[in-house]
């Protein structure tokens, strides 16, 4: 018997599921059903005389339907399928999409193996969220205990969130090397060295919410990269220049100093577009390397987006000053 790896469709098949025919009566189909014990209610699998799906009749359809009535005509045709091998999470993206409280399984032959019950759908729904929070979080692993997050021991939780942090680290020593190279604007001008902190945070903040909105988007969507892309650059740079337009007055008046008003704004302006990019951009290309979207959110994204931020900040400087 084929072996298939944890979260897959597989861990959450049930067979004990209502079938029927396409030219069988809803009467005849209802009495069969009666005598059955079925792990699921939400649809009846209709299939040809060899075993493969060719449709879903909703029970709500069945009931309505008069007793002498064939179902062919009700039934939805052609319907979405996954197989058994296939990612818990895709089978979760399926159901949200096609709206189907259950997803029927098949073979390669599409011959009916049975279906995902909505119960196991709610599962692997909260089971991908939890995984989730956990790698925004950057934590490496998601186990039946790091769920638990409070009840791990320490050197697990430690152990756990380490790997993204030490690549924090990098990033920090990287940013810091990029501060070191505007040494003598800032020994000219202090006042540059006190919007630091406001600008990366402003561009985190950015960066979290696009990241918060791509992993799963990019997982539970159907719409091409170029799109996302697309309204997510011109999200980030309305609000950034959103932002850039409230801070040039305030900072002009409060430092007398247009120049640096100008660096300040410009910068939060090109980091609202750069932020929403990478936070798109990272998690999509851990996903074509198979890898969780939710690996690319978090520290390393934050890491990222820390020094691009600051380099477009002293870039602006440079030209200003």
């Amino acid at each position: 018997m084929k072996r298939h790896l944890p979260e897959t469709a597989a861990q959450h098949l049930t067979a004990a599921v209502a079938r029927a025919q396409p030219q069988e009566l809803a009467g005849e189909v209802r009495a069969r059903l009666s005598e059955h014990e079925l792990e699921d209610t939400e649809i009846v699998c209709v299939t040809d005389p060899e075993g493969r799906l060719v449709g879903l009749v909703t029970f709500a359809d069945l009931l309505r339907l008069p007793a002498d009535a064939a179902i062919e005509p009700v039934m939805r045709r052609a319907p979405p399928a996954v197989q058994a091998h296939e990612d818990q999470e895709k089978v979760a993206s399926i159901a949200l999409h096609y709206g189907l409280n259950s997803v029927p399984v098949v073979d390669a032959g599409r011959r009916l193996l049975g279906v995902v019950p909505a119960r196991a759908l709610m599962t692997i729904l909260r089971h991908e969220h939890v995984e989730d929070l956990h790698r925004l979080a950057g934590i490496r692993r998601e186990t039946s205990v790091a769920r638990r997050a409070l009840d791990a021991p320490p050197l697990r939780r430690a152990r756990d969130r380490l790997p993204w942090l030490i690549l924090g680290l990098a990033g920090s020593a990287l940013a810091t090397f990029v501060m070191s190279r505007f040494e003598a604007a800032l020994n000219t001008q202090l006042a540059l060295a006190f919007f630091v902190p406001g600008l990366v945070y402003l561009a985190d903040a950015i960066g979290t919410q696009t990241e918060a909105v791509a992993v799963r988007g990019l997982s539970l969507a159907h719409v091409g990269l170029g799109r996302l892309l697309g309204g997510e650059l011109r999200t980030g740079l309305i609000i950034g220049l959103v932002l850039a337009g409230l801070t040039l007055p305030g900072v002009w008046l409060a430092f007398g100093e247009l120049r640096l008003a100008v660096a300040v704004a410009g910068a939060l302006l090109v980091a609202g577009g750069l932020a929403s990019t990478v936070g798109l951009l990272l998690p999509w290309l851990l996903s074509r390397m198979k890898r969780d979207p939710a690996f690319g959110s978090g520290p390393l994204a934050t890491v990222i987006q820390d020094v691009l931020t600051l380099l477009t900040y002293f870039g602006f400087v440079s030209v200003l000053y």
